[in-house]
């Protein structure tokens, strides 16, 4: 069956997260005495990645962790700041103008928060593109993806089928194989391998690869 719907997850996919966690720890004023001396290259020591995750991520700091994220999360000037990835908006417009109905999926602690900053960074698409963001768990182990895919999915009358989710994370994959979607691993900065029983997913390491990825499964 066609692929017809496309959740992104937006950190990782199509903002870079790591950009702006590189900022946080190089210039908040509370870390920079620690961590304002590190290069780009050595982000992962400071933050090693946890299989279940495979990227990045603030909490997983061996003892700053649930601190980094509040301080994080509450300094807009640094949460903020994470810039599209190249080429993401033509993407968007593109796959729009050919049919597809595309939404973003993300997870927060703060719902409002997020989804005004969301509504800022991604003004030129959001005329079609669906912006939803969930709130998730404390250890983001949960199924709030899940959740809000199988929302979504009634909201709007869309076929598990015909829907692919596209993010970094690998605890997500999870959200679209329970649902009936079809799950797709993109590769950001500083990701990690997939676990051996989940290497039948695809992995993506650009937008332009996931495109023509999509355009084979389609016939185009």
């Amino acid at each position: 069956m066609a692929i017809k719907n496309i959740f992104w997850d937006v950190d990782g996919v199509l903002a870079n997260l790591n950009y702006a966690y590189y900022n946080f720890l190089t210039k908040h004023p509370k870390y920079a005495p620690m961590y304002g001396h590190i290069t780009w290259e050595q982000l992962p020591e400071v933050l090693p990645i946890v299989p279940k995750y495979g990227a990045l991520e603030l909490k997983t700091h061996p003892t700053l962790g649930k601190e980094l994220d509040y301080d994080f999360c509450h300094s807009p000037e640094f949460f903020t700041n994470r810039p599209l990835y190249p080429n993401v908006i033509e993407t968007l417009k593109e796959l729009n103008s050919l049919g597809y109905r595309q939404f973003t999926m993300s997870a927060t602690f703060d719902v409002e928060t997020k989804k005004r900053f969301l509504n800022n960074l991604l003004a030129e698409v959001k005329d079609f593109l669906v912006i939803e963001c969930v709130q998730h768990g404390k250890f983001m182990h949960d199924t709030a993806k899940e959740d809000m895919l199988k929302a979504c999915f009634e909201q709007y009358g869309l076929k598990a089928e015909e829907t692919v989710l596209v993010d970094d994370r690998i605890y997500n994959q999870a959200a679209a194989i329970n649902v009936g979607a079809q799950p797709i691993r993109y590769r950001c900065e500083f990701t990690t391998d997939l676990p051996e029983d989940l290497k039948w997913i695809p992995e993506m390491h650009s937008l332009e690869e996931f495109k023509q990825w999509l355009f084979k499964q389609n016939g185009k």
